[in-house]
């Protein structure tokens, strides 16, 4: 694609630094970027939270975006639009605010508890409705309005019904990359009867009273991927995988296309980065031992160099694997190990996590309050991360741990496996696989990989051949390039 031919706006509901949930922030905060590098006039908008704080993120109000109408059934909301930069590149990026939808701290969903808080819908409807009215205020139109996980997953409803006759909007064509499928959006149908006009109402995918977000965006989008070819085919043809989307994905496969994810190896840099306590590069690993004994000391935990410290980042919810991890702190505190575990979400799993940590003490850390720093940190410091997550689309922890020189222990069975070449017994790879989905099948391969890791020389190997590897952006980015390319050609 030559050079600034395509706009693209790109709208997601968490981006890192700003709001971080899951992988799909961490995606956000390097994927536009890589489209720019690519070709593409680049913008961003996500919901101006009340957790985000302007003065640290440099947040302004521009006085032609205050004020923007956006039109709901039987009135109208004033929708007001802040700014500021991506701060890992210089995309203008619009917040989208509205005190009344958008002041308390939650995001669209509940995450700790899995549950919607009163209000969600509305809150979303105002979101998507104003994505449009705030392009026509800007008075700029992008080419591609390319949509992450459910968030904005009316976009494309909204523009072949209740903005089909508008003269602006001819001709947009619309993307959406599933991250999390099991991530879905889903609300009561009342606040949609209440506020968006029947014939749209109609449209919505709803079972039981409840619209389904993810379901209804992958019914009306123009082309659909996912971070993965093998998360593209489980989840539109296991119902488990897909937590029930299988059904209109299947139908719409013709349209879906898996791309693994990349990794801006400028803002992850081990020889660049001023979050961590010792800059390394693959000469001077030494530097790496630092990190590790800085971690465990803020944490209170021995330092011990020929002990493996095993990392985990992890929402504390079920699909990341949190549950697998817990059943196998035992046997895992059996081994010859450490482990830290960072996250946040269910409070019943924190509890838990704190009992087994005061039982294990030295052996198991713990961290709660999640940030950049501690997760460009953790991974300068580990020696393994385990992502035990069963379905993982593709994530970008694994991509992290590599460029740190930290080896990934992950399960086979989820589109992550894609981006692992596994080691074992004859073969130096970038990480390690468990087949079977159980604890004994994850404390084994922990206890292989204490085993390759007593082997200074190869573990050494290993280290060094990870942080070398081609992690870019620019396959990847070359082949959302070609779905862009195909949709405007085909208009």
């Amino acid at each position: 694609m030559s050079r600034n031919i395509c706009k693209v706006l790109y709208v997601s509901g968490e981006i890192s630094p700003f709001v971080r949930v899951s992988s799909l922030a961490d995606f956000m905060a390097s994927f536009p970027q890589a489209m720019e590098d690519e070709g593409c006039e680049a913008r961003i908008m996500m919901p101006k939270y009340g957790v985000i704080n302007d003065r640290k993120f440099r947040l302004h109000d521009v006085l032609r975006l205050s004020d923007i109408k956006v039109p709901l059934k039987d009135k109208s909301d004033l929708l007001h639009v802040k700014v500021t930069a991506l701060p890992s590149s210089k995309i203008q990026t619009y917040f989208l605010y509205n005190e009344k939808y958008y002041k308390r701290s939650g995001l669209f969903e509940d995450m700790s508890q899995g549950a919607n808080v009163k209000g969600n819908a509305e809150r979303v409807i105002f979101f998507n409705l104003g994505i449009l009215e705030t392009l026509q205020r800007l008075g700029w139109k992008p080419d591609i309005i390319h949509f992450h996980d459910w968030y904005a997953s009316l976009v494309p409803l909204l523009l072949k019904t209740l903005y089909a006759d508008n003269a602006f909007f001819k001709g947009i064509k619309t993307v959406l990359t599933v991250h999390n499928a099991h991530r879905q959006g889903v609300f009561p149908r009342k606040p949609f009867d209440k506020l968006l006009p029947e014939n749209l109402v109609d449209k919505l995918h709803a079972e039981d009273d409840a619209v389904n977000m993810l379901f209804t965006g992958i019914r009306h989008a123009d082309s659909i991927s996912t971070t993965s070819d093998r998360y593209a085919e489980l989840i539109s043809s296991d119902t488990e995988a897909a937590h029930g989307i299988d059904k209109v994905l299947s139908a719409r496969v013709n349209h879906l296309q898996g791309i693994n994810n990349g990794l801006d190896v400028k803002q992850w840099n081990p020889s660049a980065d001023k979050l961590i306590k010792k800059k390394f590069d693959t000469d001077r690993l030494q530097e790496k031992l630092e990190n590790k004994k800085y971690l465990l000391e803020e944490l209170k935990m021995p330092f011990d160099e020929e002990k493996p410290l095993v990392g985990a980042v992890i929402h504390f919810d079920r699909f990341q694997g949190i549950d697998l991890l817990i059943e196998s702190l035992g046997m895992l505190m059996d081994l010859d190990i450490q482990l830290v575990v960072s996250g946040s979400g269910n409070k019943e799993i924190q509890k838990k996590l704190q009992d087994l940590a005061m039982k294990h003490k030295g052996k198991l850390g713990l961290n709660f309050e999640f940030s950049d720093g501690f997760l460009h940190q953790i991974m300068a410091s580990s020696d393994m991360l385990l992502i035990p997550g069963k379905f993982e689309s593709c994530g970008m922890m694994q991509f992290f741990a590599m460029r740190y020189g930290t080896v990934p222990i992950v399960f086979a069975g989820g589109g992550i496996a894609e981006t692992i070449d596994e080691i074992n017994e004859g073969h130096d790879g970038s990480g390690f696989e468990f087949h079977d989905y159980n604890p004994e099948s994850l404390v084994e391969k922990v206890r292989q990989a204490i085993q390759v890791y007593g082997d200074n020389e190869r573990w050494s190997r290993l280290v060094m051949e990870n942080m070398e590897r081609d992690l870019t952006w620019k396959e990847s980015a070359e082949k959302y390039s070609l779905i862009y390319s195909g949709l405007l050609e085909s208009a």
